[in-house]
């Protein structure tokens, strides 16, 4: 628990608030519909029992006013971000968008943070071995990257009638995607589907199969897919 609170700490002190945090906003869509509703309260309450006043709330909620964000009369220092609108581009992220653009309230996970480290269409640049040694990286690190992520291609740039032949062992996933939605394995695909990729913000990826741990359940093996996360800061 330390650790995580060490961590929204920092968040704040690296944007140059000499202060202490005193008040953080939970912030996602419609926050009492969601799934993930119970994780909301758990970090609530940690951050009540370091001191910390915590809000779950709508994005909608908030204003921007007299130089500050609020919800309702509360102000608000740092904004724990769920959204999915990782560029706060939709019409109820306008007030943290522009709080945040005047960095009033600091944010994090924060758009910049979205568009440098998790906008698939840097797996493009991160799988081109010309354009690695054009901007510099040394081969070492150059054989790393393209041993460990999948050749990543961006549609629009790629030719369509080559990517629907290839199609077999690529994998489709949204540019700014998350958890799965809207990605496609190509040998399930669709013509009308495969339309609706070329003309989305999409990227193909070669297809890579999951791991998978085999399992003694009684007298036969079971079959089971294995998924590593990790969670990393700094």
């Amino acid at each position: 628990e330390q650790a995580i609170i060490d961590m929204f700490r920092h968040e704040w002190h690296l944007a140059g608030r000499p202060t202490p945090l005193q008040t953080i906003a939970i912030v996602d869509i419609e926050p009492s519909t969601q799934y993930m509703l119970p994780e909301f309260m758990l970090f609530r309450n940690l951050f009540a029992r370091h001191g910390i006043t915590a809000l779950i709330c709508d994005s909608s909620e908030l204003e921007f006013r007299e130089g500050r964000l609020y919800r309702d009369e509360t102000p608000v220092d740092l904004v724990y971000n769920r959204l999915t609108d990782f560029g706060l581009q939709d019409a109820p992220q306008q007030a943290l968008l522009a709080a945040y653009l005047a960095s009033a309230v600091v944010v994090t996970p924060h758009p910049r943070c979205h568009a440098l480290y998790a906008d698939k269409r840097n797996l493009t640049l991160l799988t081109d071995p010309a354009a690695l040694a054009e901007i510099g990286v040394d081969a070492d690190s150059r054989r790393i990257l393209l041993n460990g992520i999948a050749r990543t291609v961006s549609v629009s740039d790629y030719d369509q009638d080559a990517l629907w032949q290839q199609r077999k062992h690529l994998f489709f996933k949204p540019a700014k995607g998350y958890g799965g939605k809207a990605a496609y394995r190509g040998d399930k695909l669709t013509r009308r589907v495969f339309s609706e990729i070329v003309n989305g913000d999409y990227v193909a990826q070669d297809l890579v199969q999951p791991s998978e741990r085999l399992l003694d359940v009684a007298d036969h093996t079971v079959e089971l897919k294995m998924d590593l996360r990790h969670f990393v800061y700094q």
